[in-house]
């Protein structure tokens, strides 16, 4: 799937994983059959290693968690979202440059 830095979140383990966690989160929603989300996969194995220690890196597949993209309204993958402190900071939808990535980071940092 990803590097060993990119943790695997789902319905089972979301709430321990990324709203108690207490370092940001960032959420990568994605399927295998979804070509954007196979180009962004190389960023965020990147960014999983340039922010270790900082930012939890992790992958929800949503066609194996159906609930945890429902509740946060997942309508397009991938979507990459920004949690701190168990709170949705921000989020983007689609295959975008790392730059945009890391600016998405900075806010909670």
């Amino acid at each position: 799937m990803a590097s060993e830095k990119v943790l695997a979140f789902g319905d089972g383990n979301f709430e321990t994983e990324v709203l108690q966690s207490p370092i940001p989160v960032l959420v990568d929603f994605w399927a295998s059959w979804c070509a954007p989300c196979k180009a962004v996969a190389p960023l965020i194995d990147t960014i999983a290693q340039d922010y270790e220690g900082k930012v939890k890196v992790g992958k929800v597949n949503v066609d194996d968690n159906p609930a945890t993209p429902s509740k946060y309204g997942i309508r397009g993958i991938p979507t990459i979202m920004l949690f701190k402190e168990g709170k949705l900071v921000d989020q983007v939808v689609g295959a975008v440059p790392k730059a945009q990535l890391e600016a998405l980071i900075n806010k909670a940092l």
